[in-house]
């Protein structure tokens, strides 16, 4: 069965919040400090979602497969630069095409609005989302960064983006 892609409202708080803190408590740990997976409970992600969900310069879009919420893309444009701020896939559906799906949407409507590039960040000691980046053309462009509030090192991938063209149908 194929995953349906549709935009996320407040209404899908807790379904956003379950893949995202399964993502930090079941994938992270295997390539992450443990100080810092211990930085995300359950009220620090309802918090943080609960700001994103309500944001209108952002975009949400979740991933359901038979019901069930399973990926998540937060993303938003500035002029010509794309920022997808967060992508995460249920531990149980990777591997499926999800990250692809999402990743997907989100290049392809901050095209639409105009953005030539995108450009997204990843923790540098998580491999598995650097390879998966990298597959679907993000590349490292030597920008790094550590938040305060995680205090690890993370890369700046870029990625161009294809430009959005209207089809006049005659």
């Amino acid at each position: 069965m194929s995953v349906d892609l549709r935009l996320a409202t407040p209404d899908d708080l807790s379904d956003v919040v379950a893949v995202f803190l399964a993502c930090w408590h079941e994938g992270y740990p295997e390539h992450l400090p443990p100080a810092l997976v211990a930085t995300m409970t359950a009220e620090t992600a309802v918090a943080l979602w609960s700001s994103v969900l309500s944001r209108p310069d952002r975009a949400v879009v979740l991933a359901v497969r038979e019901d069930v919420v399973c990926g998540v893309v937060g993303f938003s444009t500035d002029g010509s630069v794309g920022d997808v701020h967060s992508l995460y896939v249920a531990p149980s559906e990777q591997g499926r095409g999800t990250g692809r799906a999402l990743l997907g949407r989100a290049a392809t409507d901050l095209a639409r609005s105009g953005a030539a590039v995108g450009r997204l960040w990843v923790f540098a000691d998580n491999a598995p989302a650097l390879a998966f980046y990298r597959r679907e053309g993000w590349q490292p462009d030597g920008g790094t960064r550590v938040e305060e509030q995680f205090g690890e090192p993370e890369l700046r991938l870029t990625r161009r983006l294809a430009p959005h063209r209207l089809e006049v149908l005659s």
